[in-house]
């Protein structure tokens, strides 16, 4: 009986997000503004999401999310008072978010260590996603063809006033472009983040599909 109730309860535990321990709301040095390259995602995953690669899904980049992130590590599903978010207020997002569900878990497992309450981290995406500014050639409406992580970051520093290389990191995945990360201070001002900029893909060229 007591191998089974601790059975259980080792299930229970392993179902639970996992939390590093000394994770704290507030506890973190600046953000990272994650673009993810829609066609990518709906190309390489094995059952992408319907409403966001369907016939009328968005184009180009999405926000995958804003993230609280610290000089070395980032912090994770810390805890909160408020774990769901409300319908209406996921909703009201949907045009930053590809899907509900992918803001509610941007929520459970980063925004929740902001410190902030669900609606005031939404809105701290959306000003986020409004500073900056999507290069021409990288809009989602032209065919961008292939580009080294270089040029994409030149060309995403040209269409952003104090954007500099160091203060991007350009993801790759199989060949692919799969997400641009712009380091942001906590008042969301760019900056530098060399561990942001050390971890991302340096490839010479990089496919970028189309939609």
């Amino acid at each position: 009986m007591i191998r089974t109730l601790l059975a259980a309860a080792l299930l229970v535990l392993a179902a639970a997000p996992f939390a590093h321990a000394g994770d704290r709301p507030g506890d973190f040095d600046f953000y990272v503004l994650s673009l993810s390259w829609s066609p990518t995602y709906c190309r390489q995953e094995d059952r992408p999401d319907a409403r966001q690669c369907g016939r009328n899904g968005p184009p180009g980049f999405v926000v995958h999310g804003l993230w609280p992130q610290r000089e070395r590590g980032w912090p994770s599903h810390c805890h909160t008072d408020t774990p769901y978010v409300p319908r209406s207020l996921l909703n009201s997002v949907r045009d930053l978010f590809p899907n509900p569900g992918l803001a509610a878990s941007e929520w459970r497992k980063h925004g929740a260590c902001t410190g902030l309450g669900p609606a005031d981290y939404f809105a701290l995406v959306r000003k986020a996603r409004g500073l900056v500014t999507i290069p021409d050639n990288l809009d989602g409406e032209d065919d961008p063809s292939s580009q080294g992580t270089e040029a994409i970051e030149t060309a995403f520093a040209q269409a952003n006033p104090g954007l500099k290389a160091d203060m991007i990191g350009v993801s790759c995945r199989d060949g692919a472009l799969s997400e641009v990360r712009i380091c942001m201070d906590r008042d969301l001002h760019f900056r530098t983040c060399r561990e942001i900029d050390r971890r991302a893909c340096h490839a010479r060229r990089l496919s970028v599909p189309e939609n």
